[in-house]
């Protein structure tokens, strides 16, 4: 098993990030814009690309305002299935949050997991954009990539 991990320090309060990672506008913003979410503990949130060619469907494990968001990956691609999703949410002295993300339990780095590590990376930027009020819009719209 290996993980997928990423940190990166936003400008904003933890709330507004917790926010970005728990409510539906709050994901379109910066990830997909074709999401179904609630931030409610045992829910699933879908996030579909190009068309709903391709859904991610997580359920949501865990919400511990504004520190953690976890979520558990139940479909549909095959390499994502049973990884897990956490970010955490750490106020620095400095000022800013430190956001820890980790995309665990990969079963293998073949396939995917490069191209995923590398959107993760992408993905950082645009929820540090969106928590600092610069509305980046999302990465995925429902037709394929922005830039």
């Amino acid at each position: 098993m290996t993980d997928i991990l990423h940190s990166i320090t936003i400008e904003a309060p933890p709330e507004k990030i917790f926010e970005a990672l728990t409510t539906q506008e709050g994901l379109q913003g910066w990830w997909t814009a074709d999401t179904e979410a609630k931030p409610e503990v045992g829910s699933q949130a879908v996030f579909g690309f190009f068309n709903r060619s391709t859904v991610f469907r997580m359920r949501i494990d865990e919400l511990t305002p504004p520190k953690r968001v976890k979520w558990s990956c139940e479909g549909e691609i095959d390499e994502w299935i049973d990884t897990e999703l956490q970010f955490d949410l750490n106020l620095q002295e400095e000022g800013g949050t430190l956001v820890c993300f980790r995309h665990g339990g990969w079963r293998t780095t073949d396939g995917i997991y490069a191209q995923c590590n590398t959107t993760w990376g992408t993905l950082m930027f645009r929820l540090k954009d969106y928590a600092e009020g610069k509305n980046p819009g999302p990465l995925f719209t429902i037709e394929g990539w922005t830039v």
